[in-house]
């Protein structure tokens, strides 16, 4: 319990039902949430609507534990009215399809109602989490983002190796490390753009992968002192926790924070009150808006509670 008014919490997820909760960010948020006497509401999958020009969504009563298996309890469920009081964690993971991006534009009509939604809807709209960290050249490796297959292929021979991806995934899905004169090179660009219709990303390879891709949690725009790097395991080059890699924490660097301090000032304007960078070696790689993770891992490592600090900002700038 903390001195605030209580709140009514709001979470739009993936199924509570499915998570990890010894890795789960969101789950983190929810039993800090929980721990201060707000009320917590969990938003039916698919559950956000327009009744005339109000947003609502069908919600539970939700309470959480921290107990794998029976981690939630949800009560009836009964349409919400977005209005003040009203504190919405969006934190449903990619793709940012067209489903997602209707939903954050009802929670932008739920934002107007007197909501606090974080984070904030426009943001997630504008900032797509690979195309972000272009917003900060002087923080990024080499990068070209290209439909067309010929100039993608030309960087990777300009650089002799390099990182390939869509712009839409996560987790390390469908990234491809590729050489200079790579057989499967054609292939694999063709794929990424089918054909020339989509956007992809060619990045410098940075062989300081091997050392972990550090995930760097800003808060309100300020780091958290410790970052947790991904380090890829066995035959694998990608770090992330979902391709398998192990999760070592590490304090920032002063390079660390100063991608951080380069980066922190604009996500706090934008109203991003939690966001992940993505650092590998001295390189600012993705910005990550949506549903950034690393808070359970950091904080039994180093006895934090990230989720404490994050609602510390949310009662300071929310009103009851």
């Amino acid at each position: 319990m903390t001195d605030a008014a209580p709140l009514d919490v709001v979470v739009v997820m993936d199924p509570i039902e499915s998570i990890k909760t010894a890795k789960d960010s969101s789950f983190a948020m929810l039993l800090e949430a929980q721990r201060r006497g707000h009320r917590l509401h969990y938003v039916r999958p698919g559950g956000l609507a327009l009744r005339g020009a109000r947003a609502v969504a069908m919600t539970a009563p939700l309470t959480v534990q921290d107990m794998q298996g029976s981690h939630f309890r949800l009560g009836d469920w009964q349409e919400l009215d977005f209005g003040p009081g009203h504190v919405v964690l969006m934190r449903k993971d990619p793709p940012v399809d067209a489903a997602y991006l209707h939903d954050t534009q009802l929670l932008g009509m739920a934002q107007r109602q007197g909501a606090r939604v974080v984070n904030d809807p426009q943001g997630l709209r504008d900032f797509n989490e690979k195309l972000a960290a272009l917003l900060f050249p002087q923080c990024c490796p080499p990068i070209l983002v290209s439909r067309d297959a010929k100039a993608l292929k030309a960087f990777v021979g300009e650089h002799g190796e390099a990182v390939l991806k869509p712009l839409d995934g996560m987790g390390g899905r469908s990234i491809f490390r590729a050489r200079a004169g790579e057989a499967n090179l054609n292939v694999i660009l063709e794929t990424l753009t089918q054909g020339g219709v989509h956007l992809a990303m060619a990045q410098r390879y940075l062989p300081e992968i091997v050392d972990g891709d550090k995930r760097i949690l800003l808060v309100d725009g300020e780091p958290v002192d410790y970052c947790l790097a991904r380090i890829p395991q066995g035959d694998e080059f990608r770090g992330n926790l979902a391709a398998g890699g192990r999760g070592e924490g590490r304090p920032l660097t002063e390079r660390d924070r100063w991608i951080a301090a380069q980066v922190g000032p604009e996500m706090k304007r934008r109203g991003m009150l939690f966001v992940g960078l993505d650092v590998i070696g001295d390189y600012l790689t993705e910005v990550n808006v949506t549903s950034p993770t690393c808070i359970r891992e950091l904080d039994a490592q180093f006895g934090l509670n990230i989720a404490g600090t994050l609602f510390d900002r949310i009662e300071a700038t929310s009103v009851a």
